[in-house]
């Protein structure tokens, strides 16, 4: 495993002992004060004035009760939360995520990575993450509606186009972006466009949102394989999940010349060794909200279901895990190394352990980590916002060119930044030292606050 320079170890002990019982966010302070070393040692001026500290400590933690009302009239309350991490390059900006496993920890830790990840953007935004213990599945519309009300009654009070703008996450799409912002438009009697983004197409949505974060994985890891000379054309995919981000980075790889051949869900996962119907895919998880063991009776060809199985074990080129955090841990890792992997690019928020990631690295295996791969979605939350503020809708193709243009140079940052620090083809100390320095250099232009 990698070191922590000396003089970084009590920062990470200081994170640790001030927010016990945040395995998550240790975990990720941890990454990235791992590949600040070489950065201080070069620079002694980012370890002034506490800087990385205060880097490491959210502006703002927000924690605050949602009570609604169920179909059958009984009171139920969820937790809501609200970490307004960074807001050095730019508003608070980062998605809202409904899930049981929701709690402060995860949420800062998502909100601690996305101050990174919104940096390598080069938009003008801050990082931040929020969320409840709320979970959707099983949910009515009208209940589904009723929370997501009771939840921006008080959230509202946090946010605005210049000072927090939310998206979605898991658990959070069209449905419940719209039910939020409509309350919000209600509460303060304004259309608002650019406090929420993810919107729908007609209400100040932007084209490609939807398709941006797999999309994005997709493009990254294109320019991944060209640096070693090769692609995506004929190279067996497996992509973990099947919500947004794992349905639209398998249509961008299907583009490509790629040929999956498992996807999942958190049953587990079907194998289609002649490659998957991503169509059918999307009518199962996008129209009928199902289950993808269903996929197997419908395709009737040959494919099967693993109840309960490891994706992992599937033999594959390149691996794309999109589906939650710590869900490829060392033993996968070593099975997809064992089977000849050549890359693997999170697509989700930190979803390889930090021991897999080791064995990746250590195998030479091309490795991407999630605040670079899969930065396309808040990037084009960003355009969103950009045309919210001129009043104008961009076409799906324009939409998608700023995409692309803007995750060919987060890689390039990411290549450049780790070969100028002497660690060529190590993308985790690339994505961490850029992102770091652009919010490091704004921090330190405005003074200690």
């Amino acid at each position: 495993m990698n070191t922590i320079d000396e003089k970084l170890q009590p920062i990470l002990s200081t994170v640790m002992h001030r927010n016990a019982g945040e395995p998550e966010f240790h975990q990720a302070a941890r990454e990235v004060l791992e590949s600040l070393g070489r950065v201080v040692q070069r620079n002694p001026h980012y370890s002034d004035e506490a800087l990385i500290e205060r880097i490491c400590e959210p502006e703002r933690q927000i924690i605050f009760r949602v009570p609604w009302i169920d179909d059958n009239n009984n009171v139920q309350i969820n937790r809501g939360f609200r970490v307004q991490f960074n807001s050095a390059l730019g508003p608070y900006k980062g998605g809202i995520r409904f899930h049981p496993s929701v709690n402060v920890g995860i949420i800062k830790f998502l909100g601690f990575e996305q101050t990174f990840k919104n940096a390598l953007t080069g938009m003008p935004i801050g990082g931040g993450k929020g969320g409840s213990d709320f979970d959707p599945k099983g949910k009515s519309d009208r209940e589904v509606m009723r929370f997501c009300q009771s939840f921006m009654i008080e959230l509202n009070r946090h946010i605005g186009h210049d000072v927090d703008v939310p998206a979605g996450d898991i658990g959070v799409g069209a449905r419940e972006i719209g039910y939020m912002f409509g309350m919000y438009k209600r509460l303060n009697n304004r259309f608002d466009a650019g406090v929420l983004t993810g919107k729908g197409l007609s209400y100040g949505g932007s084209r490609a949102r939807k398709e941006a974060t797999g999309y994005g994985t997709a493009f990254f890891v294109r320019s991944m394989l060209a640096q070693k000379g090769t692609d995506f054309e004929g190279k067996r995919v497996v992509v973990s999940g099947s919500g947004n981000v794992a349905i639209y980075a398998m249509e961008k790889v299907l583009s490509f010349g790629g040929k999956i051949v498992a996807c999942s869900d958190s049953g587990g996962y079907i194998l289609d060794e002649k490659g998957v119907d991503l169509d059918l895919v999307k009518q199962i998880k996008e129209v009928r909200r199902g289950r993808i063991s269903e996929y197997v009776a419908l395709r009737g060809n040959g494919a099967t279901y693993v109840k309960d199985g490891s994706i992992w074990d599937v033999p594959c080129d390149i691996a794309l895990p999109c589906a939650t955090q710590n869900e490829l841990g060392k033993d996968h890792a070593k099975k997809l190394v064992e089977n000849g992997v050549i890359a693997v690019a999170e697509g989700a928020n930190m979803p390889c352990t930090p021991e897999a990631v080791h064995l990746f690295q250590k195998a030479g295996i091309l490795f991407a980590p999630g605040k670079a791969a899969n930065a396309g979605g808040v990037a084009t939350s960003a355009l969103e916002m950009q045309q919210n503020a001129s009043r104008d809708s961009w076409s799906f193709a324009k939409t998608e060119g700023r995409l692309e243009e803007i995750m060919i140079g987060i890689h390039d940052s990411c290549f450049q930044t780790a070969e100028e620090y002497g660690a060529p083809g190590d993308y985790v100390l690339g994505a961490n030292i850029a992102g770091f320095v652009r919010v490091a250099d704004a921090m330190r232009a405005m003074g200690v606050i």
